[in-house]
């Protein structure tokens, strides 16, 4: 095996699948790791590097452009390039990718940090279920973190969700075995080992809705508020679930767009939202109206927060503190698993 050595432990090996711009970039990090090499020291420049080893200049650039993204090394103006820092290399370096930028993500988000602590460096990128975006990020940071945590929702030129397309399952098949976690939704097959922590949509609302159903009975007819279109598009499997319950248990159901500006309310119903803005406007109909939330008239919102149990509204929810946590725990510990979340019926004053 032929092999070719520098000043310092870096070796690049002709006969190694890995790509040489990754076996720069390991060896430089391993030195560091090691303390063969530290803060402010000064490494070769791409030119004495390529000829060092007989690389095409590209390759070094390119490994080199991987470090400066990872602030391992900095450059310097008319002086050449530098470690530039040494603490996060011995902490897992995660991408994180969240679809959108909400109150839900961002609890996922926030518990997936705080539970990994300084056991690893998180950078947070938002891509607005857009397939361009997602593959423009993730395309640009192949092999350069430890840990791929992905949300994968997407929208269609008509604005409904997808769960994957077939650029994006192409993409992320590149990258390696055992990095990568599914968070949120699931429904992606990938030739690489995985971990997911996710929620089922379509039977979590219809176990959930089942747990509440001796209060869901009280009413005469259930409405999902379901926006077909939409910027952030949520899976249809929501709908699904929502309308095996009701056939299954025969409740009249009926399924809506948005809530509109004077729509009909009538003692008996009970209306399920998932956009916020459509639980706003519906709870301010209810009032302005002089009905009773919770006697006249029941709301059920997707998703809980805060703000949703000062006001006493009754929510289907996942627990979005225990998807961070246990995302974190399977990137700490390096274990493939599937873990499906808890999702709930909370029972409040709205129902």
């Amino acid at each position: 095996m032929r092999r070719r050595k520098m000043t310092y432990p870096l070796t690049i090996d002709e006969r190694s699948r890995v790509p040489k711009y990754q076996q720069i970039v390991n060896g430089i990090i391993d030195s560091v790791a090691h303390g063969q090499l530290h803060l402010e020291e000064k490494i070769p420049s791409i030119n004495a590097l390529s000829e060092q080893f007989g690389l095409s200049r590209d390759t070094v650039e390119k490994a080199y452009n991987i470090l400066k993204q990872r602030e391992v090394i900095t450059s310097v103006k008319g002086k050449g390039f530098y470690i530039a820092r040494t603490p996060l290399l011995g902490r897992i370096n995660v991408l994180f990718l969240a679809n959108k930028l909400s109150t839900y993500k961002m609890q996922i988000y926030n518990s997936f940090v705080q539970r990994l602590g300084d056991q690893a460096h998180t950078d947070l990128h938002i891509y607005h279920c857009d397939e361009t975006l997602f593959l423009s990020i993730l395309t640009k940071n192949l092999r350069t973190y430890d840990y791929y945590v992905i949300m994968p929702h997407f929208k269609t030129a008509g604005l409904q969700h997808v769960s994957h397309t077939p650029a994006v399952v192409a993409t992320m098949n590149q990258l390696p075995d055992n990095k990568v976690l599914l968070l949120d939704n699931n429904l992606i097959e990938l030739k690489q080992r995985h971990a997911e922590v996710y929620q089922d949509f379509e039977d979590d609302i219809y176990r959930a809705l089942g747990e509440g159903l001796h209060r869901i009975r009280r009413y005469d007819k259930l409405t999902l508020v379901y926006p077909r279109r939409s910027v952030y598009p949520y899976p249809k499997r929501i709908l699904y679930g929502f309308r095996h319950f009701c056939v299954q248990h025969d409740l009249p159901f009926a399924v809506i767009d948005a809530v509109e500006p004077d729509m009909a309310l009538t003692p008996g119903q009970l209306l399920i939202t998932i956009e916020e803005a459509d639980l706003v406007n519906l709870v301010k109909q209810i009032r302005d109206r002089g009905l009773r939330l919770g006697q006249d008239i029941g709301v059920v919102s997707y998703n809980d927060t805060p703000l949703k149990d000062l006001l006493g509204i009754t929510v289907i929810s996942t627990d979005f503190t225990a998807m961070g946590q246990t995302a974190a725990d399977l990137v700490a510990e390096r274990r493939v698993a599937q873990v499906r979340n808890p999702f709930r019926w909370i029972a409040r004053e709205s129902v």
